[in-house]
């Protein structure tokens, strides 16, 4: 086989999943030929499509080269400077309104009010991205019925989002290859990951973005504050003491990076017996409510600790979709609210 030879192979070359050759996708970069060596770069990004490829060219001309040499071409580094609080980056032009979902401490449910918060704006007509950035505890997946989707690479080369419920979804429990695989990465990698999901993925025009954030005050939390144009942070707490401790510290991050605070959700805020309606204040009363009132930022909403709400959940059946009325007016209130503060 001769360089024509081999250029015409590799170019016909089907890309995994896509009715596209490498040809049609202009992924093949060069094809060299010296005696018996042959030297090919693709310019291909997705690594699993790569060895794919890799492996269908090895099996080809395994026969008839000695030495052959498949790479991918050298990508052009992404910015890695930081913007400031001041003066952030734009890494989602894309989006006319970015949220992000924050709290000070796990297990209060900022996952739940994410996609509910997510799907109730899409259920009012807007182009709405749900971005998983709780890298290492990515519920979203779970709590939207798509954590058997994989990432997928589409025709631009661009990462493809999951859609459910009528938004766009990306989270980093795609990339893994069973649920229970631990992601044991540094800040510095959780952190080039979500860049790469702000940047990589074929968002489309979005009129919200709405990003889980890990709980805390990390690394997560400051990039996004220097790397995007924040319209609002909103906070999510119980009524619990511990919890309140923990949501000041996420409140004052907000204001020491300069976030604008959309508001605040007091979650798990009571509990209703099934046999008799009546409240209970398991976690404490009205805790979420009056730590808003003491930074002067305002209350969005509460939502109760309800069995059906977590099992909804639990299912991939977010209650603002698929709830009962009054289920779904907790996420509705919220929504309506923070969309006066932002003025929309």
């Amino acid at each position: 086989m001769n360089r024509d030879d081999i250029l015409e192979f590799v170019t016909n070359l089907k890309y995994p999943n896509l009715d596209k050759s490498l040809g049609d996708l202009k992924l093949v970069d060069s094809v060299e030929v010296e005696g018996d060596r042959v030297a090919i770069v693709l310019s291909i990004l997705n690594e699993e499509v790569f060895r794919e490829i890799e492996k269908s060219i090895t099996s080809e001309l395994g026969t008839k080269f000695q030495k052959i040499e498949i790479k991918q071409k050298t990508q052009n580094k992404k910015n890695i400077t930081y913007g400031t609080f001041a003066n952030p980056n734009n890494r989602a032009p894309y989006a006319k309104n970015i949220i992000a979902v924050t709290s000070g401490k796990g297990g209060v449910g900022k996952t739940t009010i994410s996609v509910n918060l997510a799907i109730a704006l899409a259920q009012k007509k807007y182009r709405v991205g749900l971005l998983d950035a709780d890298v290492y505890g990515p519920n979203v997946p779970r709590m939207t019925g798509t954590e058997i989707e994989k990432l997928r690479w589409n025709e631009k080369d661009k990462i493809e989002p999951s859609e459910n419920f009528g938004i766009k979804i990306m989270s980093v429990g795609y990339t893994t290859p069973t649920a229970d695989t631990p992601l044991v990465w540094r800040s510095s990698v959780a952190v080039s990951a979500v860049i790469q999901f702000l940047e990589d993925v074929d968002w489309g025009e979005l009129d919200f973005l709405i990003i889980d954030m890990p709980p805390g005050t990390g690394d997560i939390q400051l990039t996004m504050a220097q790397e995007l144009p924040l319209t609002a942070g909103v906070i999510v707490t119980t009524p619990q003491q511990v919890s309140l401790d923990d949501v000041s510290r996420a409140i004052m991050m907000f204001k020491d990076v300069r976030v604008p605070i959309g508001g605040l959700v007091e979650n798990m805020s009571y509990f209703i017996a099934p046999d008799t309606g009546k409240k209970y204040y398991i976690f404490g009363k009205d805790g979420g409510r009056n730590i808003a009132k003491i930074y002067n930022i305002p209350f969005l909403g509460a939502v109760p600790l309800q069995t059906e709400i977590r099992e909804l959940g639990d299912e991939g059946k977010p209650p603002v979709a698929l709830g009962d009325e009054v289920q779904k007016e907790y996420y509705k209130n919220i929504v309506e609210n923070l969309l006066k503060v932002i003025g929309k």
